[in-house]
């Protein structure tokens, strides 16, 4: 009860700072100075906008974890919250108008959930213009990289809880050979692949390691909303002796999921722990753990820092330090080498390892 207590206290001194410093949303073009009476400008309540990657809610992965922060902010803050997905196909115009809209009606922070939101160029991208015209908004972008003043990146240390994942599958499998499929061949996708593999090699040496990315950023980074692409891409590596394949592919995990189940093999989540978020029970057997990635806090952290006036610009990182990454338990698959895997993580935030990012 007194964690309790103290939310409802912090959602309410989160509404007094705002109140008493008058913050407007940035659709105040007027040029009247915040804080004045003259002004014009109301008194407003802390109302939280989130723009989703595409497929928003329901991804079971990614965007799921995002929305699990954010229904946190609503539950415990006591908060006003809205969110909004991107759609396949859409222009970083598109993009822009989300969070523009965002900003315009009033929310305030605004959270963009994925690197999409930096666009092809993070400088003149979809957010850094949106932060622009809206420069009483503080925004937050997940996996991004757009500077200004008024934008905070919350990044995580991927390749480190990869690493721990690549080890339980070189621990686990019985055929010596593993893969990894990704959903885009970009930097960031890339800090898992670098992780599992570093992470394989350090439980077994002479451990092979297969690749597959689903999309390029040509092709809009689709890889992460194919399912039918993971299944063929999964079912490739289980013909070529993978036993274990993990997926840092978004929604097309569901794909791999199935064709691991077909195959009479195992596979590993990412992002939530997708044995208790997968829609079809049948699949939690082949899910061996996932790392996670905890977007959720990272989301719920950010909106109560600014609700206690700790805005901070620029990057802020999320690794096993801080809990900010690490791997799954559920069904118990991983329960045997957990203290392999245990003593990895320690080293790890010891400095004794250096996970690569590349």
């Amino acid at each position: 009860m007194r964690r309790v207590r103290g939310m409802k206290v912090l959602a309410a001194a989160a509404v007094a700072i705002v109140a008493l410093g008058s913050m407007a949303a940035c659709g105040d073009d007027k040029g009247d100075t915040p804080g004045t009476a003259s002004s014009g400008a109301t008194k407003k309540s802390v109302k939280v906008g989130l723009a989703f990657d595409i497929g928003g809610r329901g991804d079971k992965s990614f965007n799921d974890s995002a929305a699990t922060g954010l229904d946190r902010v609503k539950s415990e803050l006591n908060l006003e919250v809205k969110d909004l997905a991107a759609v396949a196909g859409e222009s970083e115009n598109d993009k822009y108008a989300r969070l523009k809209l965002l900003c315009t009606t009033g929310y305030n922070p605004v959270i963009a959930v994925g690197f999409v939101y930096d666009g092809a160029d993070a400088k003149n991208g979809p957010l850094a213009r949106a932060a622009k015209d809206c420069p009483n908004t503080k925004f937050a972008i997940v996996d991004g990289g757009t500077t200004a003043d008024n934008v905070a990146d919350l990044v995580f240390a991927e390749e480190q809880g990869s690493f721990l994942v690549g080890a339980a599958a070189a621990l686990k499998s019985k055929t010596g050979t593993v893969g990894f499929i990704g959903g885009c061949q970009v930097d960031l996708i890339k800090k898992f692949e670098a992780g599992f593999t570093a992470g394989a090699k350090a439980a077994k040496a002479d451990v092979k390691v297969l690749t597959n990315y689903l999309s390029t950023p040509a092709e809009a980074c689709k890889g992460f909303n194919d399912p039918a692409g993971g299944k063929t891409a999964a079912t490739g590596m289980y013909d070529q002796k993978a036993d274990i394949i993990y997926a840092a592919a978004g929604g097309s995990g569901t794909g791999v999921f199935e064709a691991a189940k077909a195959k009479n093999a195992l596979a590993i989540g990412v992002d939530s722990d997708q044995y208790n978020t997968v829609t079809d029970a049948s699949l939690k057997t082949v899910i061996m753990t996932s790392m996670l990635k905890r977007v959720d806090n990272a989301v719920f952290n950010f909106v109560k820092d600014f609700g206690e006036d700790k805005f901070k610009a620029g990057p802020t990182v999320f690794d096993l330090k801080t809990d900010g990454v690490g791997y799954s338990t559920s069904g118990g698959q991983v329960d045997d080498i957990k203290d392999k895997l245990d003593k990895f993580k320690a080293d790890i935030v010891a400095g004794t390892i250096t996970v690569p990012t590349k």
